[in-house]
C-alpha cells in the first residue's frame, strides 16, 4: 500500500527527531555532569558509560562531578560549572519557584527510593505518630507535607537528619529518612532490625535521579545534551547487567565506598525494578510521563511550596529527547 504525502512527511519528521537526539554531538564536546552525592551505585549508570567508553563514542568528553552534604548543585550548574545535574523533579520545581529557569529532560529511576525507616513495632506510615522523625532540611519542601497531609504526621514530630544513622539507633521511639539502597545496608551491618517503608509504593509520584538542565543549555546545546541523555541510558543497561566497569570507578572517585554496599545497592535496583520497571519497560529506560510530572506539580501546588503564577508547569520538563531515545531494559 503506497502511503500519503501526509503520512511519508510525518515518518520523515519521526525519523529526524530520532536521528538529531541520537547523533553524537560535535567530536569529543566536554560535558559536566554533577551529581547529588558521592559516588556510589545509584550513580552507577553514569559511570558506566564513562568507564566503557559510550560518553566517546556518542562525540563527549564527559565529567562526572561527585555532590556531598555541603555541596549546593544547582547553584554550581547555575554558575555555569556544570551542564546538567542529578536531582528529583520535585526539587527542580522548587528551583523554578525561586526564579531558576531549569527543566528536566529524563529520570533514571522509575521508583523514588526515598524511605522512612522504622524499628521493629512500626508496621506503617500512621504508625508513626509521636515517634521522632528524623528528615533533612530540604525534605520539608518535598515529601513531608504529602505524608503530612495523608497520614496526619505533624511537625511537633520532625529533628534534623544529618546524614547519621546513629541517633536512630539510640532512639527506639524514632524513625529517620533514608535512601532505599543506602541506610538499610548500614543498619543491617550493625545487627538493627527496622521496617522499611518506600514512599513510590503508597502513591509517591516524584521522580529521582534526574537529567535536569539550564532551560538555555537544553535550547543552545540540544544536540549535546540528547547525546548525553542517551549514552547515559545505554550506560544504565550496562550497568544493570555488569556493574564492574562502574563499580572500579566509583570505588576510584569514592575509596570509602565498600564492595559490599555497592553489591547490595546494585541487588535492590534490580530486584526492584527501580530503573526497569514501569514506563521503563516499554518506553525504555530514562522515560518520564506528562501525567505523572503532572501530578508532582499539582502535589506542591496544594502543599502550597510552589506558586503557579511563578512556576509555569509546561516549562519545567522536555519530553522530546527522552522519547526519541529507546533504550529498552
Amino acid at each position: 500500500m503506497r502511503k500519503s504525502p501526509l503520512t511519508n512527511a510525518a515518518s520523515a519528521l519521526s525519523l529526524a527527531v530520532v536521528a538529531l537526539s541520537a547523533a553524537p554531538a560535535h567530536a569529543q564536546e566536554k560535558f559536566v555532569y554533577q551529581t547529588n552525592w558521592y559516588a556510589q551505585a545509584e550513580h552507577g549508570g553514569f559511570y558506566q558509560a564513562v568507564a566503557t567508553g559510550l560518553y566517546k563514542k556518542a562525540g563527549l568528553d564527559v565529567t562526572i562531578k561527585m555532590g556531598g552534604p555541603q555541596l549546593n548543585s544547582l547553584q554550581m550548574m547555575a554558575a555555569g560549572q556544570a551542564d546538567c545535574m542529578m536531582s528529583t523533579d520535585m526539587s527542580m520545581l522548587l528551583a523554578r519557584n525561586t526564579g531558576v529557569p531549569v527543566m528536566t529532560v529524563a529520570s533514571v529511576f522509575q521508583k523514588d527510593p526515598q524511605v522512612l525507616i522504622a524499628h521493629e513495632d512500626v508496621k506503617s506510615f500512621a504508625d508513626m505518630k509521636g515517634k521522632t522523625i528524623f528528615i533533612g532540611a530540604a525534605s520539608h519542601r518535598t515529601f513531608w507535607p504529602w505524608l503530612k497531609a495523608k497520614y496526619g504526621l505533624t511537625d511537633a514530630q520532625v529533628r534534623p537528619y544529618t546524614f547519621n544513622v546513629q541517633p536512630f539507633i539510640v532512639d527506639k521511639n524514632s524513625v529517620m529518612q533514608g535512601f532505599l539502597t543506602s541506610e538499610p545496608f548500614s543498619l543491617q551491618k550493625q545487627g538493627v532490625k527496622v521496617n522499611v517503608l518506600m514512599f513510590s509504593d503508597h502513591g509517591y509520584p516524584a521522580y529521582n535521579t534526574t537529567i535536569s538542565c539550564m532551560e538555555k543549555t537544553v535550547k543552545d546545546r540540544r544536540r549535546a545534551v540528547a547525546a548525553f541523555v542517551q549514552a547515559t541510558m545505554e550506560g544504565w543497561k550496562s550497568y544493570l547487567q555488569n556493574p564492574a566497569p562502574g563499580n572500579e570507578l566509583i570505588r576510584k572517585e569514592n575509596p570509602n565506598m565498600t564492595q559490599e554496599q555497592l553489591d547490595y545497592s546494585v541487588g535492590k535496583l534490580r530486584d526492584l525494578g527501580m530503573v526497569t520497571s514501569g514506563d521503563a519497560a516499554t518506553k525504555g529506560i530514562g522515560t518520564m510521563s506528562e501525567a505523572r510530572l503532572r501530578a508532582s506539580y499539582d502535589l506542591m501546588v496544594a502543599s502550597n511550596v510552589i506558586d503557579p503564577a511563578k512556576v509555569n508547569f509546561a516549562s519545567t520538563y522536555a519530553l522530546d529527547i527522552i522519547n526519541a531515545i529507546k533504550v529498552l531494559p
